[in-house]
């Protein structure tokens, strides 16, 4: 007895299962974001995908009655193709009443892995590697069966709708992008030499911004050079001579008083000119942007975006001025080395297990040059020097040290209890504690 005829429709039924298959798994992996650019190139094809994504309901209906037809008719032609060769195979070996029931078994094995390999897994793998393109193929074969389908496949739409309602679910796919999702594909694109490793760098700068608080990016306090509105005239022409800023405060008696600020090509003019400085004439002193230091870098842009600024006051929560940030300021955190000059580097890599830091380096930018996820409690503290001061609980001096994991933070120098320089050394197991005060996390 010849089983040819059962085997070749049992062929074209795992070739009819793997289409399913193919069309159940592109369809769901294929991303809105790329059908809406081939879309945008004239495919119709990407149109129609994006209507099936909207409405799923019919589609996956029509597709489980499919799938699950192919798969009842493939065990029954399974059964028939293969059954007679197994007991003809095993007849010398099995007894007679036997043979009936392990051929059936060992042809529903047979039938199982040929539609689990050939009408499943091997199509599925194929999908997912270019979902957008195998769903484009399949979605007007697709829609046609739809159609065929349509009175079962609307009353299965409606039950399924009706279930997934009571529950709270969705209806419709929810396409959503996050910031994280971007940060992977652009992960992605670098490791596959399609984004330079700058770019990547940018981008998650870009993203970093809505993190990042100001005093991380800001002029602190004490770098400060200000004028007063009495201060001499010989006074303002040293610090125009040796500090070489665009714009200077001008403050009443303090810098906790800031009055504006003076443009350094105004004093110029005026010093070429040979006319007298002084800032209580009208239109030399403009008005300064104040701004809090709880904002985020991202929030900065927006303010000088709406008040046509270039530069801002920052003000503690006592109305303390701690800083001044400049929009300079804020690109070159987005640009990051590619802007950074050799001489204004706050983190200097000596060699593979050591960094001299500067203590006002952010503790944002320490982490990311270490490879570290966080450290301990970072939302208590701005930079490194606010770090040390938090873990040794005091204000430290020379050599004294935090250990956290495999990173050891060394104060190198103290000028007037301000943390100047930290050593940061990586090493693979921790020494004992010295003479000098260490806290080990």
């Amino acid at each position: 007895m010849s089983s040819y005829p059962q085997v070749m429709a049992l062929f074209c039924l795992v070739i009819l299962s793997a289409f399913f298959s193919a069309a159940e798994i592109s369809l769901a992996a294929a991303t809105k974001t790329r059908l809406q650019a081939l879309s945008e190139d004239g495919d119709r094809r990407a149109d129609l995908v994006l209507e099936l994504q909207e409405h799923p309901g019919q589609f996956f209906s029509a597709l489980q009655v499919m799938v699950n037809a192919i798969a009842l008719l493939g065990g029954i032609v399974g059964d028939a193709a293969f059954s007679p060769f197994f007991m003809w195979c095993l007849e010398p070996i099995i007894p007679a009443v036997n043979l009936p029931h392990v051929g059936f078994v060992l042809s529903f094995l047979l039938a199982t892995t040929l539609f689990v390999i050939f009408a499943d897994l091997l199509p599925k793998r194929l999908a997912i590697a270019r979902p957008e393109v195998v769903a484009m193929r399949v979605v007007r074969p697709m829609r046609i069966v739809i159609k065929v389908l349509r009175p079962i496949v609307f009353v299965l739409e409606r039950l399924s709708d009706a279930c997934i309602r009571s529950l709270g679910l969705p209806t419709k796919r929810q396409e959503t992008i996050t910031s994280e999702d971007i940060l992977a594909s652009v992960g992605a694109g670098a490791a596959a030499g399609v984004i330079a490793p700058q770019e990547e760098a940018v981008i998650q700068n870009v993203f970093e911004l809505e993190s990042r608080l100001v005093p991380s990016a800001m002029t602190p306090r004490e770098n400060i050079v200000y004028f007063t509105t009495d201060e001499t005239e010989a006074s303002i022409r040293a610090k125009i001579a040796t500090v070489p800023y665009n714009r200077f405060l001008v403050c009443d008696k303090d810098l906790d008083h800031v009055v504006g600020f003076v443009d350094s090509k105004h004093l110029l003019r005026l010093v070429l000119d040979e006319k007298p400085i002084c800032f209580q004439e009208g239109g030399l002193v403009q008005p300064c942007q104040f701004i809090p230091d709880s904002l985020t870098l991202s929030e900065v842009l927006d303010v000088f975006q709406r008040t046509h600024a270039d530069f801002a006051v920052i003000l503690n929560e006592y109305a303390l001025v701690v800083g001044i940030i400049t929009i300079n300021d804020v690109m070159s955190t987005v640009m990051g080395d590619l802007v950074t000059t050799t001489d204004e580097l706050q983190i200097i890599q000596r060699d593979d297990d050591t960094w001299l830091v500067d203590g006002a380096t952010p503790i944002d930018d320490i982490e990311h040059a270490l490879g570290i996820d966080e450290l301990p409690e970072d939302s208590a503290y701005e930079t490194v020097a606010g770090f040390m001061m938090y873990m040794l609980r005091k204000i430290p001096k020379r050599t004294d040290k935090v250990v956290c994991g495999e990173y050891t933070f060394e104060v190198l120098d103290v000028d007037n209890n301000k943390i100047d320089q930290v050593l940061v050394t990586r090493t693979k197991s921790k020494t004992s504690a010295s003479d000098a005060s260490e806290t080990t996390l």
